[in-house]
């Protein structure tokens, strides 16, 4: 694929995402008013989600697409159910880092995403979790 080439994901991933944070942004504005946020509430009320069942049978994928002018890659990363088990996992294991693996982590400062602030040490602990990074694409 050369440099001026978009791979076929990113497109329809671009879309997705955007319609995916529209529908995110139009239920939170929507929650603002009392007429509306009594029938979302009806919709579905306080702290009613998903059975077990249904999330031991939930996935996510997510691909990535990084470019230079000289080089593609593509990256996956997958796992269980997202909305309960999985982000437990994330945000404890990030918690762990901080608490238990100090020494080892990047020497960074400031606002930083996980990924920078956590490095490595914490890649290892969510694949170790059971979550699953992978090149697709080089």
């Amino acid at each position: 694929m050369s440099s001026t080439e978009t791979h076929p994901h990113t497109k329809v991933g671009t879309v997705a995402l955007a319609l995916g944070a529209l529908g995110v942004g139009a239920v939170v504005a929507l929650a603002q008013l009392r007429p509306t946020r009594e029938l979302l509430l009806r919709v579905r009320s306080s702290g009613e989600g998903p059975t077990a069942e249904q999330r031991a049978k939930g996935r996510f994928q997510v691909t990535f697409v990084a470019k230079t002018p000289s080089r593609t890659l593509v990256t996956r990363v997958s796992g269980g159910d997202p909305g309960y088990g999985e982000t437990a996992k994330m945000v404890s294991e990030a918690a762990l880092c901080l608490a238990q693996d100090r020494d080892a982590l990047p020497a960074q400062a400031g606002v930083l995403t996980p990924a920078v602030a956590l490095g490595d040490v914490l890649l290892a602990r969510l694949v170790k979790a059971g979550i699953r990074f992978e090149v697709v694409e080089e």
